[in-house]
């Protein structure tokens, strides 16, 4: 894949970009990086914290033509590579099904993929945000969240250092989920980065259900299994996972 980024010290949205420049031809591998973002967003149209120089903003246009209904394990490869990003960077992280990258219990990195319909097919636009620093998070999130520099310890870190890890282990990991047995490969990887795999007991939300269960695997396209207190199991293709605590 060939990497062309574009620069800029401010936009609405990283991804809302990628997606225009997708529907009027731009290629496989277009990134769209901003120092700050004034309507950044994470699923549900949450919003994502996007001061300047904060964070890494991070959108890449995808053309996938593997099975469509594989489309789904590029968020999961998305979180390998931004786990074996912080990893290099001297952090340990998690991977929370499906598009979060924690540390401890706090967020780090979230993860957006949206189609886009192009005169040229389909196209996938992935937005990651990883946290660089937490000196601007509103209190809201500051319980909850953390950065590179916080679990470093460091003063600070260059946008460009974090980019250049992650353009290289998210154009390994795209690649490898477009061979033949790569999305077996993807899930596998997956799971042994994530401790959301399995054995974890776990609170899902879909829509207005709420599911409670100990997570037992994934499907081949990525959905999480559950098993629930009555042994039955059920398929999430879709949710907001909470990890449950024993006092819950």
């Amino acid at each position: 894949m060939n990497i062309t980024v574009q620069r800029f010290e401010e936009i609405g949205s990283t991804n809302d970009e990628a997606a225009r420049q997708a529907r009027f031809g731009a290629p496989e591998g277009l990134c769209i990086v901003a120092r700050r973002q004034t309507a950044g967003r994470g699923r549900h149209g949450r919003t994502w914290v996007s001061e300047k120089d904060a964070g890494l903003y991070f959108s890449i246009v995808l053309r996938p033509r593997f099975e469509s209904r594989f489309l789904s394990l590029i968020t999961l490869a998305a979180g390998v590579a931004v786990y074996d990003t912080l990893k290099e960077l001297g952090i340990s992280p998690d991977i929370k099904w499906v598009n979060d990258v924690l540390v401890g219990d706090r967020k780090i990195s979230g993860i957006l993929a949206e189609t886009v319909e192009t005169p040229g097919g389909l196209a996938v636009i992935l937005g990651i945000g990883i946290n660089l620093t937490s000196k601007n998070f509103p209190p809201e999130v500051a319980g909850t969240a953390t950065s590179i520099v916080a679990e470093l310890k460091r003063n600070g870190i260059a946008t460009i250092a974090v980019e250049e890890v992650l353009v290289k282990y998210l154009g390994y990991w795209y690649e490898m989920l477009k061979g033949e047995s790569g999305p077996a490969e993807v899930i596998d990887n997956w799971r042994i980065r994530s401790t959301y795999f399995a054995g974890k007991q776990v609170r899902v939300t879909v829509s207005d259900t709420v599911i409670e269960g100990e997570t037992d695997g994934l499907e081949p396209n990525g959905a999480l299994r559950l098993i629930t207190s009555d042994g039955s199991a059920t398929i999430v293709q879709a949710g907001d996972v909470q990890r449950l605590r024993s006092d819950e």
